[in-house]
């Protein structure tokens, strides 16, 4: 077993850094920040780091099969075209609450693009309860609303066999899982997979390696854990130099670096001094597993 190292590739105080995203053709890293509004780009090879900010909180990035990305921005699903650093509108969901904004999102193997809502943080993890819901938009830019009562939506991925659907409510503290239906997109039969322990703290992003075990970045908890979803066991914990950890990708030549986002946000100067690195984008080595790469939206 090789050893793990972890090293800071991206020092940045992003407020809520968020859905870490590998783009093979340019060997870059691609990010968020919620509440900066920023969407980063970081490339691997040149350490040059790019940016373009937005005019309302930003959750997810997404790849794009007709090229440039999809995200979540407030209530909307958006292309971005990065060479203009224009937004446009693609659908517009959660109109009747002005307070809500989306949360994390990616691409399911058919090329849609799945999406969460939550009610804006009082506080970090603070919300008013059960007024997210879960969506989908289809490549026909229509969408499909699948629950409600959501407090804060966040990570999602899908089996080997694609028939399986996992899906984080941060506050209810499990990994849940669904039947899913690739034809068609629908969701059924959800139940728990995994129960948070004490120390994991809040579950928030999360993504599946080539051996079908999930990885899930624990806000508060400081680390990202390894879990069976076989078993609903966790099989490994990795520590970070950060106790907001938000979540997690695989990328590099061979999808075998796990990269971690970070969040900031809320935190007093004592805070920050005993963890200085919180809001950087880390990547670690040496865990012996690779990951798979996104999916593009089809739209």
């Amino acid at each position: 077993m090789s050893s793990i190292k972890i090293e800071c590739v991206v020092q940045e105080n992003c407020k809520i850094g968020e859905s870490p995203l590998w783009e093979e053709k340019d060997k870059s890293l691609l990010f968020v920040d919620i509440t900066g509004k920023n969407i980063y780009r970081w490339n691997s090879l040149t350490k040059d780091l790019q940016s373009v900010s937005v005019d309302a909180p930003v959750s997810s990035i997404a790849l794009r099969k007709s090229g440039d990305y999809m995200i979540t921005l407030g209530t909307q699903f958006a292309a971005l075209n990065w060479k203009n650093k224009s937004v446009t509108s693609i659908a517009h969901i959660d109109k009747d609450k002005p307070n809500n904004r989306f949360n994390d999102g990616k691409v399911d193997p058919a090329g849609r693009f799945l999406a969460g809502t939550m009610a804006q943080e009082i506080r970090p993890a603070v919300v008013e309860r059960h007024e997210g819901s879960f969506y989908t938009l289809f490549p026909d830019h229509s969408t499909v609303k699948h629950f409600d009562k959501v407090d804060i939506s966040n990570g999602l991925d899908w089996s080997l066999d694609h028939r399986t659907f996992f899906y984080i409510d941060s506050l209810s503290y499990h990994v849940d899982a669904f039947d899913y239906d690739l034809q068609t997109g629908k969701l059924s039969n959800r139940r728990h997979m995994y129960k948070m322990e004490k120390e994991d703290s809040i579950p928030d992003g999360m993504c599946i390696d080539t051996e079908g075990k999930l990885w899930v970045a624990c806000y508060d908890g400081g680390r990202v854990i390894r879990i069976d979803p076989e078993t609903g066991k966790r099989i490994q914990t990795v520590k970070l130099p950060v106790d907001k950890t938000t979540s997690c990708c695989f990328g590099g030549n061979d999808y075998s670096e796990l990269y971690v986002t970070s969040a900031c946000q809320g935190m007093d100067e004592a805070y920050l001094s005993q963890y200085p690195q919180n809001g950087s984008v880390f990547k670690i080595t040496g865990l012996g597993v690779k990951g798979i790469p996104p999916y593009a939206y089809a739209g």
